[in-house]
């Protein structure tokens, strides 16, 4: 199976388009892997990554990126969004990640966020905690100025 290494597109995307970067991605990777479910979590993860790139982006602008690269007969496969974001966003994405980081069972992380959710004191953050939970990925961060990526990865195997 010949494996594309990596996609990048850089754009100014709008919550509709979103949807429809997802959509392709998940019908090119359906192609390309030939697994309904892996294209499927790349998707999810596609989808949530952009979102919270959309939501607190600074100028717009949002970058990504997916790396698919066969390791020992499987692929692993990295999302990642690039934006410029406030330092009090940046703070608060850290904070949820070291606190999903935390927690042994992603399942109950997650439930644990639907209900924060439902009693709508807090930001849900949900999307971050299905990438983990429904897309299998873990999730992680890097800071540079002002513009942040945020990765979600795996190996499948």
């Amino acid at each position: 199976m010949e494996i594309p290494t990596s996609f990048e597109l850089t754009f100014r995307p709008d919550l509709e388009l979103v949807t429809d970067v997802r959509t392709f991605v998940e019908q090119l990777y359906q192609r390309v892997l030939h697994d309904k479910d892996l294209s499927g979590r790349l998707a999810i993860a596609t989808h949530e990554l952009l979102e919270n790139a959309v939501k607190y982006s600074l100028d717009g602008e949002t970058s990504l990126r997916i790396d698919v690269a066969p390791t020992a007969g499987a692929p692993a496969i990295a999302v990642r969004t690039r934006n410029r974001a406030e330092a009090r966003h940046v703070t608060t994405l850290r904070g949820y990640l070291d606190e999903m980081r935390a927690s042994d069972d992603p399942t109950a992380y997650y439930l644990t966020r639907m209900r924060r959710a439902a009693g709508g004191t807090h930001v849900s953050q949900l999307g971050l905690a299905r990438i983990r939970c429904e897309a299998e990925m873990q999730l992680s961060c890097s800071v540079e100025g002002d513009t942040v990526t945020v990765q979600a990865e795996t190996l499948v195997s």
